[in-house]
């Protein structure tokens, strides 16, 4: 599967302010700890998805409660307005429509949903933004490595062509963690046959944002979302994007 160059369609993200974007977002950013190593392999195909609607009698976690402000890491994440939020995108557990081993990460693009499965039959849910139309990348991978509160690094490519963002290139050492972080709380790197597919699940401020194909090609979740998404999720997990 061919991957659309990333320097050519990723933007920065500049919060005014919390919540309040200015411009679009950009996940690519550069490794430099730890080897590349090979992936896992895999055959067969993934049954089809069934309805976002699969449904589950047992507890459900509480808005109110896990999407509370939150100090991380140093920082204070800001309570999420979850009430304006579709309630289909709030972090949920349901009946596995994946039909993918448990332990496995699924992305899909048209519903806005990234799945953890579960041992049982189930899994955790959660409401994504995702990359625009003919942005995002697609295929099978794994999480070759997670970071809490990561720097951002914009290639030098990016910083050519906007050179604003000079003081945040990889010579100056990228943008320091925190809220104004576009990677926000924690990003999950995917690698593709041992390369880096410069495509990330990563923590985002902008709550409007989820449940829209509004990045630049990345899966941006609520930081209270990714912070719960990082402690299910080791490296080297297995990982599908689809639509």
């Amino acid at each position: 599967m061919s991957l659309p160059s990333p320097l050519s369609r990723r933007n920065f993200l500049a919060l005014a302010g919390l919540g309040a974007v200015s411009t679009l977002a950009s996940c690519a950013s550069t490794i430099d700890n730890g080897p590349v190593v090979s992936p896992v392999q895999y055959t067969g195909s993934p049954r089809p998805f069934r309805t976002w609607f699969s449904s589950y009698d047992g507890e459900q976690p509480d808005p109110a409660v896990i999407y509370a402000s939150v100090e991380d890491g140093g920082f204070v994440i800001p309570a999420v307005p979850y009430k304006q939020i579709d309630p289909r995108f709030y972090r949920q557990r349901v009946v596995d429509p994946t039909g993918e081993a448990p332990g496995s990460v699924i992305v899909n693009t048209t519903q806005r949903m990234l799945y953890v499965t579960e041992q049982g039959g189930t899994a955790m849910r959660y409401g994504i933004g995702v990359g625009r139309e003919g942005f995002a990348w697609q295929g099978r991978g794994i999480i070759q490595w997670r970071k809490k509160w990561p720097r951002w690094n914009p290639p030098d490519e990016m910083v050519a062509r906007q050179p604003e963002l000079v003081k945040y290139s990889i010579a100056n050492g990228g943008m320091s963690p925190g809220l104004m972080n576009p990677l926000g709380a924690r990003a999950l790197y995917i690698f593709e046959d041992k390369q880096d597919s410069l495509y990330r699940l990563h923590g985002n401020p902008d709550w409007r944002s989820i449940g829209k194909a509004v990045s630049s090609g990345c899966v941006r979740l609520l930081n209270q979302d990714v912070i719960d998404l990082y402690d299910r999720v080791p490296e080297r997990a297995p990982i599908l994007v689809t639509a």
